[in-house]
């Protein structure tokens, strides 16, 4: 039996579940993704290190030469390509041993650069940002969550004169009125006159 399990091992997963959850799906470029990341371990197992896994991807269509064996040359083929833009795999954890119907939690806060691309979806282009959880474990196939979706967007530019941003100053006007007894000059909104005490009688 131990040598099965241990051919077993070397082409599966541990068997866990893994759940990622963010705080939310939209994030702005230079803010903090916070998440957390929920195990529940259904075998026991040594891992190496548990991480997240963050990434920009930018996939295009594009026209390119191809070979094409039947005609036996070159020809001209639109193609889709992708390039990653940005990646990150923060750790979580280091080595730890999993024991079967154990759950643990590890939260996590991840940086979306500023100077990033924002998600965008097009026929010929697009940018993407995927997030994902992962164990890793030496001789065996990482475990993963499934692969989250997040939306980037650009921040809300301020307008700026002079390398300063332009800080809108709300004007109240305020009425005075005289006191028809003291001729002391009170908000009209007030009711009564703060010298004498005496009632507005307009």
């Amino acid at each position: 039996m131990g040598f099965f399990k241990k051919l077993r091992d070397k082409v599966k997963a541990p068997d866990v579940n893994m759940e990622l959850k963010p705080s939310k799906y939209c994030y702005v470029l230079g803010e903090n993704l916070n998440a957390t990341l929920t195990i529940s371990s259904r075998e026991d197992f040594d891992s190496t290190e548990v991480r997240c896994e963050i990434a920009c991807v930018e996939r295009a269509k594009v026209l390119s030469w191809q070979y094409e064996p039947a005609i036996r040359r070159n020809v001209l083929k639109e193609v889709q390509e992708s390039r990653v833009l940005f990646t990150a795999k923060p750790v979580l954890a280091g080595a730890a041993h999993f024991i079967n119907g154990e759950n643990r939690s590890f939260p996590l806060s991840i940086n979306i650069p500023a100077g990033g691309r924002p998600t965008y979806q097009a026929v010929e282009r697009g940018v993407t940002w995927t997030v994902k959880g992962v164990i890793a474990v030496d001789g065996r196939p990482d475990a993963t969550s499934h692969e989250l979706e997040i939306q980037v967007v650009q921040p809300t530019a301020q307008p700026v004169i002079a390398g300063q941003p332009i800080v809108k100053e709300v004007v109240r006007e305020v009425v005075k009125i005289p006191c028809r007894y003291c001729a002391t000059l009170f908000d009209q909104l007030e009711t009564t006159c703060p010298t004498c005490g005496a009632k507005r009688t307009a």
